[in-house]
């Protein structure tokens, strides 16, 4: 059918949140990602809870902005032993270093994953928005090490709203083979049909925000 669509809910409170997911739901939107623009960790979380519990068939995933896997899975492990199973986690950063032929961090993140109790799929970012530059040759090395790391290569244009030059989708999806690709920045209602073919999901905010909203 398609790479699957997931919208980010820029979390402000409950109300925002409810009517946002249901607006997402009625769109045919498989699925919902929650972030923290506005505040930290302690205090996202208790609306991800009554999200959770309001929403209890939603698939639902949620970034804590700034905060790798080592800090967050913990946390979601957490939540999945009170019976409040988080769906995906979307890093921004999950530490990839192409550079170099042993990726300790992401090591160090993959046992504390599978230390934590918690079940759900992986997005990891790589080569993305606001991290170290990446050189362009270096696109294919990224993502085949990457998909050995997390379930879904998670990459993104320069800047939140910057869609990412389609040659850098393209490498990726050849460096990430049949591993899951996911791009999070820049796709529109009006070049959705230039990436589609070559992803497998879709995160967008500020492409289909409306104004204050």
């Amino acid at each position: 059918m398609g790479p699957a669509v997931l919208p980010v809910i820029h979390v402000q409170d409950d109300d925002q949140i409810n009517r946002n997911i249901e607006i997402a739901v009625r769109a045919g939107a498989q699925g919902v990602f929650l972030i923290n623009h506005d505040f930290d960790v302690k205090l996202f979380l208790p609306l991800i809870e009554r999200c959770r519990l309001a929403h209890p068939l939603l698939w639902l995933g949620v970034n804590f902005l700034g905060v790798t896997g080592r800090d967050a899975f913990p946390i979601l492990g957490n939540l999945e032993s009170r019976g409040l199973t988080i769906d995906a986690y979307w890093a921004d950063d999950a530490c990839i270093d192409e550079q170099q032929e042993s990726q300790n961090q992401a090591a160090d993140i993959k046992s504390v994953r599978e230390g934590s109790g918690w079940s759900g799929i992986y997005f990891g970012g790589t080569a993305f928005k606001k991290q170290r530059a990446i050189d362009s040759a270096d696109y294919f090395v990224s993502g085949q090490i990457a998909t050995q790391w997390m379930d879904v290569v998670t990459t993104s244009g320069i800047a939140t709203g910057e869609a990412a030059e389609i040659q850098k989708i393209k490498t990726f999806r050849q460096g990430v083979g049949a591993g899951a690709l996911a791009v999070a920045s820049g796709i529109t209602p009006e070049n959705v049909h230039d990436y589609a073919p070559y992803v497998d999901a879709i995160l967008v905010a500020t492409g289909i925000n409306l104004p204050q909203d």
